[in-house]
């Protein structure tokens, strides 16, 4: 037999048994037994910043997504998280995701609850039937409609608050196992109780401010209280005191008098008639009179209950604020269970019809607006308008929306400002101290841009910083480097390397410098008023940071302060934060500041400097000279003695000497 035929066999079969036992890269990348999900969660998360996918396993079918308060940010390929066959529950709450949700995100065969409330997504909110979701919470979002609700029969929980739903979604009366409804916050427009489902199963409600009409009966107010019907809709949403009747009974016509004592009760047929159509006539006017009174009444009710939510007072507030130990040990419990929520101060309305205050807007001075206007903005001065607060002296903040698109901050005002002491009651001496301020205008202080007067309960209107403050971008940030809008694609990718980032020098040294204009631009006053402002509180909390990270200080204005209330604190305020802008740490006391001015003063400046601005890839020697340079700066503000600290103006000249082409924002000045 020939050697040939012999080997070929052979051949086969060695090609064979290789082909079993070496397997494919596509093989060696899969799980045994099928697909992997912790693939399938990383690619539906690939333009996702702040995603760990380690927090996934592999090769484990995954039942659970929970992911809330991860400052997530981009868009989710929601379609992707369609083929996890086990997800049954899906939290990413809390996030900063964009984008909408695509219908084939519903498909997923076993979802039963879903939680993306507290995000940035928005567009009409489609959802395919999905009979097996028990919960969905799409809360304090953009969405602008909802549609497909009838396919959702099995729904036991829907959160639709604080959105932009105009209308209320289709479908929604056809829910009938619901039991926790909320469509608060929404502005919306419906029909009560026709559009919604059957209130009878239902345990919580909420239609508070929005712009219903129809009757509420008693025993709804009852059932679910006085609260979730709180602005709910105006003069066309009557409140019924007969739970049975749809609407208000019109009041009787009033008895006529009786006649005069000897005067005829005969009428001749003429006066008859006359009479008998005046009367008609009469009664018919006293029906609408009536109706209208009804109506009214029904008005004051809801305007009272709006004045009532905002009369909480500024002082739980002060309460909050001056509580001591027990107000930490209430920090300090963890969300859950059947706790009490915390109490949010909102700004007091005291005097009598408060809500009437009408809200000065410096520019734009034909604007109508009063208090109830910006209750209406904030949700009623809700936790969910609330914004963070962190190193102000002033009250709570909130972020409103007035009309216009003109996206403002809410403060009220706590403590004395300049010119107005705390408890002052003359709302003619508040009004001139806060024009006075509102004067105080340069591209590095954030301008006051209106307020209003309301008793003794005083708010200042701010601009809206989008980019948010200081310590955010050095410490909460990964590496410190921007949003951008990365809603899909390779956005993030392609376009951030574009865009200017605090972790290079010259955007640091930027923001060092205009932060010393703003402050010095304070200690001088506004040109012609011999009027200087000390800031008494300059931390990173109280630089705002605008779309092109020019800085803008805020929080400036007030009285007291303590021994930082000069111009030489603020000097040091600003050395500190100079630190702590180069070096990257946080939580600066008089004993890290001497350490961090012990390190300069010894030459050796560069080893503190924040790794991620050394090490850039543009950093070279001049870059370094100027690094330590500006550290220099920092180390003379926070000198121990204050008259050895330079000016505000000085270390203007210093700085821009540092890098003689940094030039001062548009439209502004080196002071």
């Amino acid at each position: 037999m020939p050697l040939h035929s012999q080997v070929h066999p052979l051949l086969v079969l060695l090609l064979l048994v290789l082909s079993v036992s070496i397997p494919s890269d596509s093989a060696s990348s899969s799980c045994p037994g099928g697909g992997d999900d912790a693939a399938i969660v990383a690619a539906a998360f690939r333009h996702v910043r702040n995603f760990q996918p380690q927090t996934v396993p592999a090769c484990t079918p995954v039942q659970e997504l929970r992911l809330p308060s991860r400052n997530l940010t981009g868009a989710v390929a929601w379609a992707s998280l369609a083929n996890l066959s086990a997800l049954a529950a899906l939290d990413l709450s809390g996030n900063a995701l964009r984008g909408a949700i695509p219908g084939g995100f519903w498909r997923a065969p076993s979802l039963l609850s879903v939680d993306v409330s507290g995000n940035q997504l928005g567009g009409s909110l489609r959802v395919e039937p999905s009979p097996r979701l028990r919960s969905l919470n799409v809360s304090g979002n953009r969405f602008t409609g909802v549609a497909g609700l009838d396919g959702l029969a099995g729904l036991d929980a829907l959160d639709l608050s604080a959105n932009r739903i105009r209308a209320v979604p289709l479908g929604l009366r056809r829910l009938t196992r619901l039991s926790r409804l909320d469509l608060s916050r929404n502005a919306m427009q419906g029909r009560f109780p026709g559009d919604l489902p059957p209130l009878g199963g239902v345990r919580f409600l909420n239609v508070s401010y929005n712009n219903m009409t129809g009757a509420v009966n008693a025993s709804a107010v009852k059932k679910f209280g006085a609260s979730a019907f709180l602005h709910a809709g105006n003069a066309s949403l009557v409140f019924s005191k007969d739970s049975a009747a749809p609407a208000p009974r019109r009041a009787p016509p009033p008895s006529p008098p009786p006649p005069p004592r000897g005067a005829s009760t005969k009428k001749d047929p003429a006066r008859k008639a006359k009479s008998t159509a005046t009367e008609a006539k009469g009664n018919k006017h006293l029906g609408v009179v009536a109706v209208a009174v009804v109506c009214g009444v029904a008005s004051v009710i809801v305007l009272l209950c709006l004045v009532g939510s905002v009369a909480c007072g500024v002082v739980r507030c002060r309460r909050r604020k001056s509580g001591g130990k027990e107000t930490e040990d209430k920090k300090a419990q963890p969300w859950g269970g059947e706790k009490e929520e915390e109490e949010v101060a909102v700004p007091a309305a005291a005097a009598k019809g408060a809500s009437a205050a009408t809200v000065v807007l410096f520019e734009r001075p034909l604007m109508e607006l009063t208090l109830a206007d910006l209750a209406a903005a904030t949700s009623g001065f809700g936790r969910e308008s609330q914004l963070a607060e962190r190193g102000g002296r002033s009250g709570a903040a909130y972020r409103a929306v007035l009309p216009g698109d003109l996206h403002v901050v809410v403060r009220v005002v706590e403590g004395g400002m300049a010119g107005v002491e705390e408890d002052d009651d003359d709302p003619a001496a508040a009004a001139a101290a806060f024009r006075e301020l509102a004067r105080f205008r340069h591209p590095n202080i954030l301008p006051l841009l209106g307020y209003c007067i309301a008793g003794r309960e005083k708010l200042l209107l701010y601009e809206y910083m989008e980019k948010g403050d200081l310590h955010r971008w050095l410490h909460e940030l990964p590496a410190g480097r921007p949003d951008t809008d990365d809603d899909g694609g390779d956005i993030w990718e392609t376009a951030a390397e574009e865009k200017r980032s605090i972790s290079d020098w010259p955007t640091r040294h930027r923001i060092a410098l205009g932060v010393a204009r703003g402050l010095a631009f304070l200690h001088q006053g506004w040109a012609g008023s011999g009027r200087a402002v000390v800031h008494g509180h300059l931390v990173p909390a109280n630089v705002l940071l605008g779309d092109d990270l020019e800085p803008r200080i805020s929080d400036f204005g007030h009285l007291g302060g303590g021994e930082d209330a000069t111009a030489e604190g603020d000097v040091y305020g600003f050395g500190v934060l100079v630190l702590e802008l180069m070096t990257g740490q946080g939580r600066w006391d008089e004993a890290s500041v001497s350490w961090a001015r012990g390190i300069v003063r010894d030459g050796k400046a560069l080893d503190i400097v924040d790794p991620r601005v050394h090490g850039e890839a543009a950093a070279g020697p001049e870059a370094e000279r100027e690094m330590v340079e500006c550290l220099r700066v920092g180390y003379l503000c926070t000198a121990q003695a204050p008259d050895k600290r330079p000016t505000m103006q000085q270390v203007v000249g210093v700085l821009k000497d540092i890098r003689p082409a940094a030039r001062a924002p548009h439209g502004g000045d080196d002071a």
